[in-house]
C-alpha cells in the first residue's frame, strides 16, 4: 500500500493531474491511498524564505509520512520529501509518479498504448537539477510517443519561470521566462508541451502550445486503448 500525496495544486486546482494519477494507478491494479487530511510539504514555504512556518509545516505532514511510501505529482513535493525531511530525520520512501509509471510498465503491470502525436518534454528544476532525476518521464514519452527533443534540456533545461515565489512576486517576469519555454518547444515542432510538475504545467499553459502533465497524457492513451 502507498500513499498517493498530491500535492497542493493538484489537490486543490488542477484536479484533472490527480484525477489522471488515480486513474493510472486504479488500472495498474496497485494498492494506494490518499491522505484526506493532506496538508501542504512546506517546499514553497522553505524556498521562498518562511524558514519558521516550513518547520511547523514539515513537522504535520511529517508525522503523516513518516515511514511510509509515498508517490507524489510534484517535483517540488519529490525534492522536498526525499531529501528536506530525510535530512530532519523522517523516514519517507519517496518515488515521482513518473518513476512509479515507468516500474510498472517495466513489471507489465500497466500497458499504455503508442501515438504518433509529436511531444517535448520540459524538465521541472526540482526533478533535473535538484534531484538528478531527469529519465523516467523520458525514457516513457521516447517509447509511447514521437518525441522531440528540445534544445535546453536536463540539467541544462531551462526553468519554467514558477519556481520560487517568481510568479507570485513578479508575475510579469515569470509569464516571460515561460514565453521564452514555450517558444523553445514551438520550435520542436511538437504539437504538445509535457511536463511532470504541477507549477511547470501551470505557468507554461498561458502560452499558445497544448501543455499536458505527463499523468494527463498516459491518462488519454489508457482510455484510448480500453475504448478500442
Amino acid at each position: 500500500m502507498v500513499i498517493y500525496f498530491r500535492g497542493c495544486l493538484a489537490r486543490e486546482r488542477l484536479h484533472g493531474i490527480s484525477r489522471a494519477t488515480e486513474r493510472i494507478l486504479e488500472s495498474s491494479g496497485l494498492k494506494y491511498r490518499v491522505l484526506e487530511e493532506e496538508s501542504c510539504c512546506g517546499s514553497v514555504l522553505l524556498r521562498t524564505g518562511f524558514l519558521e512556518e516550513a518547520e511547523t509545516q514539515i513537522k504535520r505532514t511529517g508525522s503523516m509520512l513518516d515511514g511510509e511510501d509515498v508517490v507524489v505529482s510534484c517535483a517540488g513535493c519529490y525534492r522536498t520529501l526525499s531529501k528536506d525531511y530525510s535530512e530532519r530525520g523522517y523516514d519517507i520512501t519517496v518515488k515521482h509518479i513518473s518513476q512509479l509509471i515507468w516500474d510498472l510498465m517495466a513489471e507489465g503491470a500497466i500497458e499504455f498504448e503508442g501515438t504518433d502525436m509529436k511531444v517535448t518534454y520540459h524538465d521541472p528544476c526540482h526533478l533535473s537539477r535538484h534531484s538528478d532525476e531527469r529519465d523516467a518521464s523520458r525514457d516513457i514519452l521516447m517509447e509511447l510517443t514521437d518525441f522531440k527533443e528540445m534544445e535546453n534540456h536536463g540539467r541544462d533545461s531551462r526553468c519554467c519561470g514558477a519556481g520560487g515565489g517568481l510568479r507570485s512576486a513578479h508575475p510579469d517576469v515569470s509569464a516571460s521566462v515561460a514565453s521564452s519555454r514555450i517558444e523553445e518547444a514551438e520550435r520542436t515542432g511538437a504539437d504538445v508541451l509535457c511536463t511532470s510538475c504541477p507549477f511547470c504545467r501551470l505557468n507554461l499553459e498561458s502560452g499558445s502550445m497544448r501543455v499536458m502533465d505527463i499523468t494527463e497524457l498516459l491518462s488519454e492513451l489508457i482510455r484510448r486503448r480500453n475504448v478500442e
